[in-house]
């Protein structure tokens, strides 16, 4: 195991606590007939514990097709907010109401209706990582995933407005050929890496590929071996035959990769020799004992105004039927 795996391992009382917690979890989980849904970025604690753990579009496809009555969501708010968008009837929970995310607030509602309005015959697509006001404002929605696959089944000659991540809009732009009109909003996990530091660590590990989320900047990505969502990165690193890669994202996902390859090895790309990690903290307010907590007290619950639901929920169905 690499030393950027020791950031997974607790003391001998943290593990007996979390095992305790885990075991009343589970049995709340039957008893309120829920699902825990869970992104990569989280603890591997939560991931322990959840039915789905994905990226932004398998757990919205998770959120779409289960059986439960109850939905436990270990993410960000707007992930737990197009879970109740996709199912108004069913109990939306979130372990904490505060876990935010700054690159859907880098885009208010106000400002981004006058860019639309700006453009009124223009495609609106938005990054899933957008609030419901924006979503209802939007065309189409679209994630790390598919959202190439998207924008490539719009006509050329369409106008597109693809927002909010510059970063990924940039990269689909120059990778299609094709110009949009970008929302300047970026997330600050991605927008950390830099050039130099990047380029440091594959001198500091010549074995190693580098492989980028596209939420990077263009100075990054361009010396990445592979680019891709979340989920791409992780299926990469099963199959690639490569043993050590230096892994540009939020190191979360980290945990699943070296379950999934333990005798591979995964570097946290670097922020900066202070901060070594990009983390989104976040992802990591989702902690086992908030998430007992919530469900034991059914609350915090996500709530979202019909009317805005009905309007957010169309760019989201649009997404998963062009999927």
């Amino acid at each position: 195991m690499t030393s950027d795996s020791l950031l997974f391992k607790s003391s001998g009382k943290a593990v007996a606590d979390h095992e305790e917690l885990a075991g009343k979890i589970r049995l709340l989980k039957k008893e309120m007939n829920a699902i825990i849904l869970a992104h990569y970025y989280t603890l591997p604690e939560i991931q322990q514990v959840a039915d789905v753990v994905g990226d932004s579009l398998a757990l919205a496809r998770a959120a779409e097709k289960n059986s439960a009555d109850v939905i436990v969501f270990a993410g960000v708010y707007f992930m737990a907010e197009t879970a109740k968008i996709i199912n108004p009837g069913k109990l939306v929970l979130m372990p904490d109401l505060y876990a935010g995310c700054p690159l859907a607030d880098s885009c208010p509602a106000v400002e981004f209706r006058e860019f639309r309005q700006k453009h009124p015959d223009a495609l609106v697509i938005t990054y899933i990582n957008s609030t419901a006001e924006i979503k209802a404002l939007s065309d189409i929605t679209c994630t790390s995933s598919n959202a190439e696959r998207i924008i490539r089944q719009i006509p050329e000659e369409r106008t597109i407005i693809f927002g909010p991540d510059r970063n990924l809009g940039g990269y689909i732009m120059k990778k299609l050929g094709r110009e949009m009109l970008l929302w300047q909003g970026y997330c600050y996990v991605h927008e950390a890496f830099r050039e130099e530091y990047i380029l440091q660590a594959c001198r500091e590990n010549p074995q190693a590929e580098l492989i980028a989320h596209p939420e990077c900047r263009e100075e990054v990505l361009r010396h990445a071996a592979f680019i891709g969502s979340t989920q791409a990165l992780l299926d990469y690193t099963e199959s690639a035959p490569a043993s050590s890669f230096i892994v540009a994202t939020e190191p979360g996902i980290l945990y699943e990769m070296q379950r999934r390859s333990p005798d591979k090895q995964f570097i946290a790309a670097p922020k900066d020799p202070e901060n070594p990690r990009s983390v989104c903290k976040q992802m990591k307010q989702n902690t086992l004992e908030k998430l007992y907590q919530c469900m034991l007290d059914r609350s915090p619950e996500i709530m979202v105004p019909d009317d805005l639901r009905v309007l957010a929920l169309r760019p989201i169905k649009k997404m998963l039927e062009m999927s």
